[in-house]
């Protein structure tokens, strides 16, 4: 597949006309990354006066559904490191959305639990994410958005599989 010439920068994300992008347009990862790009700036816009990234969101989901929650478990269930997620618990401390409390099954551990603060901010925040989330969607009937997250779990689940099967035979 030949590259597609791509129209000069506006300031929205677009790419130089003489710019070849070769096998670059028909390549998944690189669809789904300029996706992504895309979904983050709306996300960004949306909730630009909230100063929330999509990550701290998933976050706040995170723990709003499973108070009592570890660190160790949030950052297995958002694929982050254990120093990052530390890092972003400081952060969500900080501006008392959260709180670290000693869980009540390991002294090693703490149980994270939204605040007051954290609750009423989480409630407008899953509004806000309604309204993003259907501008995401916009250009999808509700059978097409279905199938595109059938088809994305589809995609990172065989990845996921390979990777596994990958690390077995080492």
């Amino acid at each position: 597949m030949t590259g597609k010439r791509a129209t000069p920068p506006k300031g929205d994300g677009s790419l130089p006309e003489e710019l070849n992008l070769d096998v670059l347009p028909g390549l998944i990862g690189y669809q789904l990354r300029l996706t992504q790009l895309a979904i983050f700036n709306d996300f960004a816009s949306e909730l630009k006066e909230y100063d929330i990234s999509p990550g701290r969101f998933g976050v706040l989901v995170l723990i709003s559904a499973n108070p009592g929650l570890t660190q160790s478990s949030l950052a297995q269930a958002t694929h982050l490191d254990r120093s990052t997620m530390v890092a972003v618990i400081d952060q969500l401390e900080a501006r008392g959305l959260v709180e670290r409390r000693p869980s009540p099954t390991d002294r090693r551990s703490n149980a994270l639990v939204l605040t007051a603060e954290g609750k009423k901010l989480l409630k407008q925040l899953k509004q806000l994410v309604q309204v993003h989330e259907s501008r995401v969607a916009g250009a999808l009937s509700a059978a097409e958005s279905k199938q595109l997250v059938s088809l994305l779990k589809k995609v990172r689940g065989a990845l996921q599989a390979e990777a596994a099967r990958r690390t077995s035979a080492k």
